[in-house]
C-alpha cells in the first residue's frame, strides 16, 4: 500500500484566509466596516504570547483591525471582566478571545460567559455551545470547524461514515462530535475509560485524535484507507536531545496505513487560527445585518 495523502492544513489556510481578505476589503469598500478583533493576555505565559502575536499577526494581514490588551498575571477576575465588559460595548470590537489558560486565581468559566455571545469567536460560551449541539445559528469552536474543512476538503460528503473522536474535552472532542453528527455521520466520542480502544479505532473510516498524549494511537490501530486527523501538539525529547513537536498519532507508522493523514506540525494548526478569523468576520457580518459570505 502506498503512503497516505498528505493533509496540508497549511496550504488549505493560506486559501481561506485569502477568502477572508476579499471579503474584508468588499466589506470596508462597500459598507465601510473593518472587522475588529480584541485579544487580551493575561500574564507572560511564552506559548500564550506566541499564539496571541500570531493572532494578531494575521488579522492585520488579512485587513482587520487588531485591539491588544495585555494584562498583568496578577489582575484580579473582576478586573478582567471589566476589561471584557469594555470590549462588549465597543462597535468597532467584533470579536474577543481571553487567552487561556488564565492564571489559578481567575475562574476561566467566569470570563467565558461575561463575553457577548454574537462576539464570542472562540465559540466557547455555553450559548454558542448549544447552539452547536441543537443545531442553530453560533459561532463555532475554531478547531473543530477547521478540521471539518479539511475533512470535507479532503473526503467530500461524509454521510454514513464512522468517525471515532478520540478525546471529550469542551474544546475539541465535544464539538467536533457534534459537526460529525451534523455531517451524518455516526460517531463514537472514545476517552480515557473507552475498553479496547484500539478496536473502537479500527472500525473508524475518520479518526479525531485530540487526547494530548504523544503518538499515542499506533498504525494497526488503524482501518486501512482511514482518514486521520491529528489535534494533538506535543513536545518531545529525541534520543539526540533535541525537542520537536509530534501529534497524538504514531505518524511514521499511519502514513503507511491511512488513506490520508494531517502532519504534525502543519495540519490542523494553522486552520484553528484562520478559523478564528473567519469567525471574527461572521461575527462582524451578523452584527451589522449583512450576508456573511
Amino acid at each position: 500500500m502506498t503512503d497516505a495523502r498528505l493533509i496540508d492544513g497549511k496550504t488549505f489556510a493560506e486559501k481561506l484566509r485569502e477568502k477572508i481578505k476579499r471579503r474584508t476589503a468588499d466589506l470596508k469598500a462597500t459598507n465601510g466596516l473593518v472587522p475588529g478583533l480584541a485579544a487580551v493576555l493575561v500574564g507572560e505565559d511564552p506559548a500564550s504570547q506566541i499564539y496571541v502575536r500570531n493572532k494578531e499577526i494575521q488579522c492585520v494581514d488579512v485587513g482587520m483591525s487588531s485591539v491588544g490588551r495585555r494584562l498583568p498575571a496578577n489582575i484580579s477576575e473582576s478586573e478582567l471582566l471589566a476589561t471584557v465588559t469594555e470590549f462588549n460595548a465597543d462597535p468597532a470590537v467584533n470579536g474577543i478571545l481571553v487567552q487561556l489558560p488564565l492564571p489559578d486565581h481567575i475562574i476561566a468559566k467566569n470570563v467565558i460567559e461575561a463575553i457577548d455571545v454574537t462576539k464570542d469567536v472562540d465559540g466557547f460560551s455555553h450559548l454558542n455551545v448549544g447552539a452547536l449541539s441543537s443545531g442553530e445559528e453560533g459561532l463555532i469552536p475554531c478547531t473543530p470547524r477547521g478540521c471539518m474543512l479539511l475533512l470535507e476538503d479532503t473526503l467530500g460528503d461524509l454521510t454514513g461514515m464512522n468517525a471515532v473522536v478520540v478525546g471529550r474535552s469542551n474544546i475539541v472532542g465535544k464539538p467536533i462530535a457534534q459537526l460529525l453528527l451534523a455531517a451524518n455521520c455516526t460517531v463514537t466520542i472514545a476517552h480515557s475509560q473507552t475498553q479496547n480502544l484500539p478496536d473502537v479505532c479500527r472500525k473508524a473510516d475518520i479518526i479525531i485524535a485530540a487526547v494530548g498524549r504523544p503518538r499515542m494511537i499506533r498504525g494497526d490501530w488503524i482501518k486501512p484507507g482511514a482518514a486521520i486527523i491529528d489535534v494533538g501538539i506535543n513536545r518531545v525529547t529525541d534520543e539526540t536531545g533535541k525537542t520537536r513537536l509530534v501529534g497524538d498519532i504514531h505518524f511514521d507508522e499511519a502514513i503507511e496505513v491511512a488513506g490520508a493523514i494531517t502532519p504534525v506540525p502543519g495540519g490542523v494548526g494553522p486552520m484553528t487560527i484562520a478559523c478564528l478569523l473567519e469567525n471574527t468576520l461572521i461575527a462582524c457580518c451578523r452584527q451589522n445585518g449583512l450576508e456573511e459570505g
